[in-house]
């Protein structure tokens, strides 16, 4: 006698449909604009020894894509004219794979080439391939941290900041995960979300103790203060310290503002590896909605403040 079963299965919309069969297609055949599979060059020393591979997927395509969208000579000009009100600074990291420290690609330092952002999209977890610059070789700069706020605030440590901090990793997930996949998923997002809340707590902290030290500063070496020579003479090279430090980490943090991702109720293996113009576009949307909204609220809380 045979019995019945009855297998419940999640609802899946045409768009997740799309995603999952986008994102498998990209597993195996790769995307022309993105990266190309190992398995599809032959012509690689080590084509038929895979326990050889250090990587999946080849970055080259992507090289490709970067440089037709991407204007290098204007990067080149970031940097230059300082004065002016326009001037932009792209800070981008990467991660030494040797040293396991981060290293930092600067406008405002040196020339930003195509290999310099690769080395910061090798992602090795996904297989993708690491890059060799300068004699180092380079994965992405999220093995270290993802939310680089001290290392631009240590390339850039006189001028205040105002933080847009766009985590594309969601906080907070509601369910429980259910199956591997959904630990697999889950694990991904708090290992890469934000995670500077305590970085801005501490540089708070150390703009009070600049402040303080300001304000000691001011008071010693006012014409009213009543010190001996010898003292006076001393406290020289105190203030050579407070210079020292204000110039190391003098800048504050005026205001933060984060942009989270909304969490999507599908999850599975390869969802990262979507990139049809379908997806992208449809991400940039959803960007731009969270941003949009991240922004209001942020007004919203200031006029409340205000009132």
């Amino acid at each position: 006698m045979l019995s019945n079963y009855v297998v419940s299965l999640p609802y899946l919309s045409p768009d997740k449909i799309r995603t999952i069969l986008s994102s498998l297609y990209s597993v195996y055949y790769g995307n022309p604009n993105a990266f190309l599979p190992k398995w599809f060059m032959p012509g690689s020393p080590d084509y038929f020894l895979p326990h050889r591979w250090t990587y999946l997927y080849d970055t080259a395509p992507l090289k490709k894509t970067l440089k037709h969208y991407i204007d290098f000579e204007m990067l080149k000009k970031i940097g230059v004219d300082k004065n002016s009100k326009k001037y932009s600074r792209l800070i981008i990291t990467s991660t030494d794979i040797q040293k396991g420290e981060p290293v930092i690609f600067d406008t405002a330092h040196m020339d930003i080439d195509v290999d310099k952002i690769v080395a910061c999209a090798g992602y090795p977890f996904y297989g993708i391939r690491w890059t060799e610059k300068d004699g180092r070789y380079l994965w992405d700069g999220s093995l270290l941290t993802n939310t680089p706020m001290m290392e631009v605030m240590r390339a850039s440590p006189l001028i205040n900041k105002k933080f847009y901090i766009v985590d594309v990793f969601p906080r907070q997930q509601k369910e429980i995960p259910n199956d591997m996949v959904g630990v697999f998923h889950r694990t991904r997002d708090i290992i890469f979300m934000d995670k500077t809340d305590k970085n801005v707590e501490m540089l708070k902290v150390n703009e009070k103790y600049l402040n303080l030290l300001k304000r000691i500063y001011s008071i010693i070496n006012s014409d009213d203060a009543k010190i001996d020579p010898k003292t006076k003479e001393k406290l020289k090279e105190l203030s050579n310290e407070y210079d020292s430090l204000n110039e190391k980490y003098g800048a504050a943090i005026t205001d933060v503002i984060r942009i989270d991702k909304k969490e999507d109720s599908l999850h599975y293996l390869f969802e990262d590896a979507d990139f049809s113009t379908y997806r992208i576009k449809k991400l940039i949307s959803e960007g731009e909605r969270d941003a949009e909204k991240a922004i209001a609220r942020k007004k919203e809380k200031e006029k409340k403040i205000e009132m």
